[in-house]
């Protein structure tokens, strides 16, 4: 026999890894030899040995195939940076070293108590691909309930299995006979299944399963380490933002620290409404508004807009109802309030948006706006009263110690050698009392200090003592002002001017008169010195307060006819005789003056006798009738 004949065939056979069949080629060719039966025994026993040995090198080459993708997976798991990238890993190696057609895994849903598609890998149904198993149904709901690899050759004609026909619908449409599945364990708890599919009839192996198995438990691995990291890096998240605000309340803390330090300063060292607006936009940024209880502006810092009034008043309103600031779009609102007194309003743009601790510092400026507002109006009512007892001390009754008068005014910043007019005004508002009359005093005392000037109540008038020698556009201003404030009609009169101290009360006397005049002529709301309205103002003056029915009366029973004449017709007897008693009773210059003819003059002075009677130039009967032409000159057109 040659050496094709002999063992050492099936050496070479096992050398070149040949495939089962080959390993009868030499017993074929031996039998074809003629060997003698004894030998043909030796080489059937030296075939069986080599097909072990073959079994066994394959299934080392296998065992070495499966750790080695088992080592890549706990590879993968070593750098896991995505779970569903993992997972898909394991799914496809399980497919692969198992040789299946189909691989898949579910998970349990513990909130809905059945188990769902996870991965898959091989599969082309998509119904098969959202298939959910209720616990304990199937070969998986079975291997989720109890925690125990279940295996079939045959799964649709296997009867230790609870069949449901969505379970059935899927697996044939996917076309899976043979079935292999393996619990998912996290310690105690089975969290899902791993499985390998094949479309044919196929048994599976102690060793696939181990294999299987172990798969498993890197995919258990790497879910526990998903879950792991997904809570660290929640934990860091939420460590990060609680980091963050504590940041920004340690920063808001900061600022609300600094701006109270800021403010109080202002306090203590007397700053003004304008500094409280600077100080909250250099903490918050942003422009601000500072307005008083009317609406107007106290202060402007940075570029804004003031609210339409309606939208002010709503939004303060609301502030002061609630005890805090509030936004309205774009803008916050403070309510400047003092107990129950509402003194204003801030208003801010910020840049940015505002937190709690903002604010709060927005309300703490409100809070010092409203002090500040109150130590000024107490401020300017005590040196009002300083003010006010001075000028009553000089109008009240005559001057004797003059220069203790003249000392308290230096230190008022008032000069009483200087020329001073005397502006009286009064009405029921003014005589009366309240809130009316506490806002006019509060406006005169404003208006005079801030021109130099003192101010007073007395006798049921304001009196105003100003620097300047205008008495009559003196009153005139005070009573457009006044007028303005209080919106209504107020008269002033006024008298000087004088620089010396002791004729102050008379002019105050004179002031007053002059206001008498003006409301017995009918002129409410205007104003006029003494000197404008001459003796005839001096005479009302004196008249009091039934000046008004006796001027009317008067001016009716003397010159009546003749007003009522010129009404009626259109003539000018009235500026007629105005010039001829202008001009001395001459005719021929009271025609040069109304430019017309003497003749003219003579017959409308005719007219008149027949109005007035035949005595009207009698001495006693003329002067009447000027006083009266006078009086209607001073008083306003009917109507």
């Amino acid at each position: 026999m040659g050496l094709m004949s002999s063992p050492i065939e099936f050496l070479e056979l096992l050398a070149r890894e040949a495939a089962a069949v080959e390993f009868e080629g030499p017993l074929v060719a031996a039998r074809a030899a003629g060997l003698a039966p004894e030998r043909l025994a030796e080489l059937e026993q030296a075939k069986l040995v080599a097909l072990r040995v073959r079994g066994l090198l394959e299934r080392r080459r296998q065992r070495e195939v499966e750790l080695s993708g088992l080592y890549d997976t706990a590879s993968d798991l070593a750098g896991l940076r995505d779970l569903d990238a993992v997972l898909r890993a394991i799914v496809r190696r399980a497919r692969t070293l198992l040789g299946t057609d189909v691989a898949y895994m579910t998970l349990n849903d513990d909130a809905r108590g059945d188990t769902y598609m996870r991965v898959t890998d091989g599969s082309i149904s998509a119904r098969f691909q959202r298939l959910r198993l209720p616990m304990g149904a199937g070969l998986g709901g079975l291997v989720a309930q109890t925690g125990t690899p279940y295996v079939t050759a045959n799964y649709p004609e296997d009867e230790r299995f609870h069949h449901t026909g969505e379970i059935d619908a899927g697996v044939g449409e996917e076309g899976l006979v043979a079935i292999l599945g393996v619990p998912l364990r996290l310690g105690p708890s089975v969290i899902g299944v791993l499985y390998a599919a094949n479309r044919s009839a196929r048994p599976f192996a102690r060793e696939e399963v181990a294999l299987l198995v172990s798969l498993a438990a890197h995919a258990a691995v790497a879910i526990d380490t998903a879950r792991l990291l997904a809570e660290t890096r929640s934990a860091l998240e939420e460590l990060s933002a609680a980091n963050t605000t504590i940041q920004a309340h340690s920063a808001s803390v900061e600022r609300a620290a600094a701006a109270h330090d800021r403010m109080t300063a202002l306090v203590l060292r007397g700053g003004g409404v304008e500094d409280v607006a600077s100080a909250v936009t250099d903490v918050l940024g942003g422009a601000l508004l500072a307005l008083d209880a009317q609406g107007r502006l106290l202060a402007r810092v940075g570029e804004i807009a003031e609210p339409e009034r309606s939208a002010l008043g709503e939004a303060v309103a609301a502030s002061r109802t609630e005890g805090r600031s509030v936004r309205r779009g774009d803008l916050w609102y403070a309510a400047v309030v003092a107990g129950t007194e509402n003194l204003g309003a801030l208003v801010l743009h910020p840049d940015e948006e505002l937190v709690d601790a903002d604010q709060r510092i927005l309300e703490r400026a409100a809070l010092v706006t409203a002090l500040l507002l109150l130590f000024r109006r107490t401020v300017a009512e005590a040196e009002g009263r300083v003010r006010g007892e001075l000028l009553d001390d000089l109008i009240a009754r005559p001057v004797r110690d003059l220069e203790g008068l003249r000392g308290r005014a230096r230190r008022l910043g008032v000069d009483l050698d200087a020329p001073h007019v005397l502006v009286a005004v009064g009405d029921e508002t003014v005589a009366g009392s309240g809130s009316a009359r506490q806002r006019v005093m509060s406006w005169a005392n404003t208006y005079a200090s801030t021109r130099g000037g003192l101010a007073a109540a007395r006798d049921g008038r304001v009196v105003l003592m100003l620097p300047g020698q205008d008495a009559g556009g003196a009153a005139r201003a005070v009573a457009r002002d006044l007028s303005r404030v209080t919106g209504r009609p107020m008269t002033a009169g006024a008298s000087g001017p004088t620089s010396d101290p002791a004729a102050l009360l008379t002019a105050f006397r004179e002031a007053d008169r002059c206001l008498t005049a003006l409301s017995a002529l009918g002129r409410a709301g205007e104003g006029a010195s003494t000197a404008e309205l001459g003796f005839v103002g001096l005479l009302l003056g004196a008249v009091g307060d039934r000046g008004d029915r006796d001027v009317t009366r008067f001016l009716a029973d003397t010159v009546g006819p003749v007003v009522d004449y010129d009404a009626r017709r259109g003539t000018a007897l009235v500026k007629t005789l105005e010039a001829y008693f202008g001009v001395g009773g001459s005719l021929a210059r009271a025609a040069e003056l109304l430019h017309v003819h003497v003749n003219t003059v003579t017959q409308r002075l005719e007219r008149v006798a027949q109005l007035l009677g035949p005595d009207w130039q009698k001495p006693e009967r003329a002067l009447e009738v000027q006083l009266a032409l006078r009086l209607h000159r001073l008083r306003p057109p009917a109507g």
